[in-house]
């Protein structure tokens, strides 16, 4: 059975495991997933990530990051450009989450990247997702 979305798939697990205290969690791997692995990384959001080949596509591997109280770095994430809606912004239109407390990640001509980098270059793109 083929997935339609396996963006919102990858956020779901990630929602799931930080709700049932998950350390790390698996799902298939695609380029797409292991940058957005990168960009939660870089912001501090998971601890980190790594990939192990397999027979077929491989599979991501992804730690998440919890404080001392045990409560979860990511306190929740959001889909927002799905396959049947497409959402694309210029750069002066690009979303502040929380007033800048999370982050929205923009797949750009230039690659992923999160919103306060693409205001500063001055790049558009597909708003896929927003962590906070």
């Amino acid at each position: 059975m083929s997935m339609t979305d396996p963006i919102a798939d990858m956020i779901t697990r990630i929602r799931n495991a930080c709700m049932v205290k998950k350390d790390n969690l698996e799902m298939p791997a695609s380029k797409l997933k292991i940058n957005i692995a990168e960009v939660l990384k870089k912001e501090g959001y998971v601890s980190g990530y790594k990939t192990v080949k397999d027979d077929k596509q491989g599979i991501l591997k992804i730690n998440l990051k919890y404080d001392s109280n045990n409560i979860c770095a990511i306190e929740g994430l959001k889909r927002i450009s799905k396959p049947g809606c497409r959402v694309f912004v210029k750069s002066d239109k690009l979303p502040k989450v929380i007033n800048g407390y999370g982050i929205a990640i923009i797949s750009t001509s230039k690659g992923l990247m999160v919103d306060r980098e693409a205001r500063k270059t001055k790049i558009g793109g597909e708003v896929l997702c927003e962590v906070w």
